[in-house]
């Protein structure tokens, strides 16, 4: 099992959740709906190293790539 961060994801690849990073923004991104167990879906990334469209269990969200590399996950 190799983890990486939601970051490092491609369009239209799905990822589990393991852990998000004890940071500021974690608890944001925990109230968001990105908590370990959750099956997540990278729908889009803006061009240029812009922001990913994040498919969450039916809820479209954005996430920075700063934020997305927060987020610790696995393949599924």
């Amino acid at each position: 099992m190799v983890k990486k961060t939601l970051a490092q994801y491609l369009p239209g690849q799905y990822a589990q959740i393991v852990s998000v990073a004890e940071h500021a923004m974690g608890a944001k991104l925990i109230e968001m709906g990105f908590y370990p167990g959750k099956r997540v879906q990278v729908l889009f990334r803006a061009p240029f190293r812009g922001p990913f469209a994040i498919d969450a269990g039916g809820a479209v969200l954005s996430l920075r790539e700063d934020e997305a590399s927060l987020i610790e996950t696995i393949d599924c």
